[in-house]
């Protein structure tokens, strides 16, 4: 393993987008509130790099608040083709507007289009409810000029700890830990499964 986690994260990750068949960025967000209810749902990483791990979202969503209350999560990706998953746990910061700019304008039209159409986690009557507002959206803002929504933006989950784990025979996991210390180094130990 490399002494390094974002390092070793990279090249499982390249591993990881070469046999997982689907969406090898998709990764477990948990958050919680200030009081200790959590709550998961998947999210994609778009960035990954010695800051941290990058995902974008509606600012007005469930995840947005839990983390406005309690600005600490814990990521996991799980690419079943490789038998492989690495926890992630951070504090979480916003990215800057020029970020989540940069992003929301490198997407597909129509994917920019929904960001402003979707009230997300409000209950809606249909999904005509959706493309309604799609069509609406469509003529409101005719060709590549859709502005970013100020209710959308990014967010940095900035590790100060790794876990790495790899199946082996007889339950007899590999689990790797890194933990950054005050210094910024990171210490490793070797888990029991």
């Amino acid at each position: 393993m490399n002494p390094d986690p974002f390092v070793q994260f990279d090249m499982w990750f390249e591993e990881a987008r070469a046999s997982e068949p689907t969406l090898p960025e998709a990764v477990a967000l948990a958050t919680a509130t200030r009081d200790g209810k959590p709550s998961v749902r998947m999210v994609l990483v778009k960035q990954c790099d010695q800051e941290g791990f990058v995902f974008f979202t509606n600012l007005e969503s469930r995840k947005a608040d839990e983390l406005a209350e309690n600005p600490r999560a814990a990521l996991l990706f799980h690419w079943k083709s490789l038998v492989r998953q690495v926890r992630i746990e951070g504090r979480v910061e916003a990215v800057t507007d020029a970020v989540s700019r940069a992003y929301f304008d490198s997407r597909p039209r129509g994917s920019r289009l929904s960001a402003w159409a979707s009230p997300q986690s409000e209950a809606i009557p249909d999904r005509a409810f959706l493309e309604g507002r799609v069509a609406e959206l469509d003529r409101k803002y005719p060709g590549e000029d859709v502005p970013l929504p100020d209710f959308w933006g990014g967010y940095r989950v900035v590790p100060d700890q790794f876990e790495f784990w790899v199946n082996r025979d007889d339950r007899l996991h590999d689990r790797f830990l890194y933990v950054r210390q005050d210094d910024g180094a990171w210490q490793r130990a070797l888990l029991a499964p």
